[in-house]
């Protein structure tokens, strides 16, 4: 008796869908991504020993955010609170020199808008010394 061989399928998986969803999901991310591109003005924060600094307090440029939005230098307040008359406004503070440490001193009622104008003017011209004053809380 002669028997029959079955015939056996060559049992293969198609890739083509799987590499077509691939690609379907890295078009997907790669259109829904957003990039920002973002600037940064590093500042090197001070550290305090125990002893206090002494540091030429003439030499320093302050500049005071008051709670209802104006900008003081040195005592001197300026006109408005657009970024170029800060800029022109440190410019004729500093004499040029921009070495100088800038102290920003705001008011807890300033908006932070105010601030960023700040640190706007001073990486336009260059200042790398930027120092913040706070209050020290009081022990409750």
């Amino acid at each position: 008796m002669k028997f029959r061989r079955q015939k056996i399928d060559d049992v293969q998986i198609n890739l083509t869908p799987l590499i077509d969803v691939v690609f379907l999901l890295l078009i997907f991310f790669m259109v829904s991504t957003t990039f920002n591109q973002s600037t940064e003005l590093t500042i090197d924060l001070p550290t305090a020993t125990s002893n206090a600094p002494s540091t030429d307090r003439a030499q320093n440029v302050e500049l005071v955010i008051t709670a209802d939005g104006q900008y003081v230098i040195n005592g001197q307040t300026l006109i408005n609170e657009k970024v170029s008359t800060l800029v022109q406004g440190l410019k004729e503070v500093t004499e040029g020199d921009f070495t100088r440490p800038l102290i920003i001193t705001a008011d807890a009622k300033a908006s932070y808008d105010m601030v960023l104008r700040v640190y706007d003017a001073a990486a336009t011209l260059g200042i790398t010394k930027l120092a913040h004053t706070a209050q020290k809380e009081p022990i409750q």
